[in-house]
């Protein structure tokens, strides 16, 4: 890609990504080599233990993160739904999920190339950080796809954050990266309920992204876990 944008998102524990991994491995087992080499010859350990922290913080970073984007990847993402199911579990606080699918992209792949692609999903995920609070996990979870955790907060307000970001990609300068680029994205909308587990809740906030696509680009749609009868004659 010619055009590498940086992400910085300490609020949401994003921390600077490379473009790929392929540049970093080989960097980090540079330093690894360094650091061993270093003590071998007797170095100062206060010279050594800052090389061997920042190794172990940029391997943490890519075992986490998206090496495209810098957003989580899919299995930390999940394991953030699941802790944030079982403090629910134990809290009773409501927790919301959405599901980001872009629009049209294999279309303005076709049209733009795969660098302006590329640069449409990191962007999307430099936006969220600017929309989202500190304690929202945001997560690429498929080649299209990212999902959004919002710890103590109902549909409605969730709701509000998606249109925000919404806004954002719309008004973002597209036309700078490749004429006539336009982008947005639809989005599926759940909340947890009791009994549910990580599988559910993906389950239900996929068919509601899927309901939203179906009803065109730049939609929104939500799935309520449906309640149980009422029955007046029970004890």
């Amino acid at each position: 890609m010619a055009i590498c944008l940086p992400l910085i998102f300490p609020r949401m524990g994003l921390e600077k990504m490379p473009r790929n991994t392929k540049q970093t491995v080989p960097f980090a087992q540079q330093q690894l080599l360094e650091a061993i080499a270093q003590i071998k010859e007797g170095g100062a350990r206060d010279d050594v233990l800052p090389k061997l922290e920042a190794v172990m913080n940029q391997l943490q970073t890519l075992a986490t993160h998206d090496h495209l984007t810098g957003a989580l990847n899919r299995t930390t993402f999940l394991e953030r739904l699941d802790n944030e199911l079982q403090r629910s579990k134990r809290t009773g606080h409501t927790f919301t999920v959405a599901l980001i699918g872009m629009d049209r992209l294999p279309e303005i792949m076709e049209a733009h190339g795969q660098d302006a692609t590329k640069r449409i999903l990191q962007v999307l995920t430099v936006e969220a950080a600017q929309v989202l609070r500190s304690l929202d996990s945001f997560g690429r979870v498929g080649a299209t796809e990212f999902a959004i955790v919002m710890p103590t907060t109902w549909l409605d307000q969730s709701l509000v954050a998606v249109r925000r970001l919404k806004t954002r990609i719309a008004e973002y300068a597209w036309e700078d990266l490749s004429i006539g680029l336009q982008v947005s994205f639809c989005t599926g909308l759940t909340a947890n309920a009791p009994g549910d587990e990580v599988e559910t809740v993906m389950k239900r906030v996929t068919d509601a992204l899927q309901k939203a696509q179906a009803m065109g680009i730049d939609q929104v749609a939500q799935v309520d876990v449906d309640l149980p009868d009422f029955d007046p004659h029970a004890e």
